[in-house]
């Protein structure tokens, strides 16, 4: 049996601009964390006293013969991409739920994966995890996704992440409070990311101006978190803007109204996450007008904190 942990992620500053259709020509940068919110997956060979050779448990639950067969695109294309021909019994749980815009998706396809190497007595670092994870949803599953939330997910901590011809991680040690200065509240909506960012990415050649501006601020962002947090939290509104002028898929009336009583109630900046139209959105506050802003969106909040571990194994009995 092995179980995986996997975290969550809260992108700053970049997203979009880690499409392949821009960076593959334009280059592209993004800032993020992981968070200590996690998917876990269990991975055991399936017992041979069963009718079935695959048990399948996430919200659904699934029992085939052929993992050909199997509903879920992500454990359908691991299995298929790991050649793998025994039975197995797969089950998944997370902190959060899913189509909420913390990179749930690629969590998942990034922990499947570990697990399964492990499984298979492999031993496999965490950037060619995330590699194996963007190949995956990219090429095989054929979802409309970027590149960072695979990153994010598998490396863990906080990074700024160039992509161009090759992808090269910084990582970003904080010695800053940045975390007593976020706010993150669900805004009771989720989302489809590949079908909002599908409509995202055909808007992109002819928003080369945005997406310039977009990477610039990344860069300029990465220097605030050191120089200016106050700056750096002031940018994530102006990073909100660019990427609503991206596409009009991003945000709607319901989504700006929750922004807007944010920043009328003193936020100095904010975003939703993932790629639009619901979700999560992040607010930076001064600690002392907090309050207010719970008050002002009357939203659930969800307590976070940052984490540096990446994808892990935290059981194994593989010998």
């Amino acid at each position: 049996m092995i179980i995986s942990k996997t975290p969550f992620r809260i992108s700053f500053f970049g997203g979009g601009t880690d499409y392949p259709i821009w960076f593959q020509e334009h280059n592209g940068a993004v800032l993020g964390t992981s968070i200590d919110k996690y998917c876990y997956i269990m991975v055991r060979q399936m017992p041979p006293y069963f009718q079935d050779k695959h048990r399948i448990v996430y919200k659904e639950e699934e029992f085939v013969n052929r993992f050909d067969k199997i509903k879920h695109p992500a454990i359908r294309e691991c299995l298929h991409y790991m050649k793998v021909d025994s039975g197995l019994e797969i089950i998944h749980w997370a902190d959060m739920p899913a189509r909420k815009g913390m990179g749930s998706s690629s969590a998942f396809t990034v922990g499947l994966l570990n697990a399964l190497h492990t499984l298979k007595g492999e031993t496999c670092d965490r950037a060619t995890l995330a590699q194996e994870a963007i190949d995956i949803e990219q090429n095989w599953i054929k979802e409309n996704v970027g590149c960072q939330d695979q990153f994010l997910t598998a490396v863990g901590g906080m990074n700024f992440i160039d992509f161009g011809k090759s992808t090269s991680i910084t990582p970003l040690l904080l010695q800053n409070n940045l975390i007593d200065y976020l706010l993150l509240f669900d805004t009771g909506f989720s989302h489809i990311a590949s079908e909002v960012a599908g409509k995202v990415i055909q808007d992109i050649p002819d928003r080369k101006k945005v997406m310039t501006e977009m990477y610039n601020l990344t860069y300029a962002a990465r220097n605030y978190l050191y120089s200016d947090l106050i700056r750096f939290g002031k940018a994530l509104g102006e990073v909100w803007e660019l990427k609503k002028a991206m596409s009009g898929a991003v945000s709607n009336k319901y989504i700006d109204g929750i922004y807007e009583k944010g920043i009328s109630a003193g936020a100095l900046g904010g975003k939703l996450l993932g790629a639009g139209q619901g979700g999560y959105v992040l607010f930076f506050v001064e600690p002392d007008k907090q309050d207010s802003i719970r008050k002002a969106v009357g939203l659930k909040e969800v307590n976070f904190s940052f984490e540096n571990t990446g994808s892990q194994i935290i059981y194994s009995d593989v010998l």
